[in-house]
């Protein structure tokens, strides 16, 4: 079956390989059955690791999650608030 890595930003295994036993079908996502040679046999989603399908153009996962306009007004938001509380100000 191959090798995963974990890809996932808060899995404790990130950016490790395992080996793959099995790939079933949990709730209707795809599931990986790894073996770890210390801890055993785990399973995670396929979506978190490298073996996820790429998102097709135009699914919500393929959209930008960021939106770099309503982070610069929040930076913006963040730094007034900062000033009013130095100055003695409710913000």
């Amino acid at each position: 079956m191959g090798w995963a890595r974990i890809t996932h930003p808060f899995h404790p295994f990130r950016d490790q390989q395992f080996l793959i036993l099995k790939i079933r079908r949990v709730s209707g996502l795809d599931t990986l059955i790894l073996r770890d040679t210390t801890t055993g046999t785990f399973a995670v989603p396929a979506t978190w690791t490298d073996r996820a399908p790429p998102p097709h153009e135009g699914s919500p996962k393929a959209a930008c999650l960021v939106d770099g306009q309503a982070l610069l007004q929040l930076a913006n938001l963040i730094d007034s608030s900062n000033r009013d509380a130095d100055k003695g100000l409710d913000p």
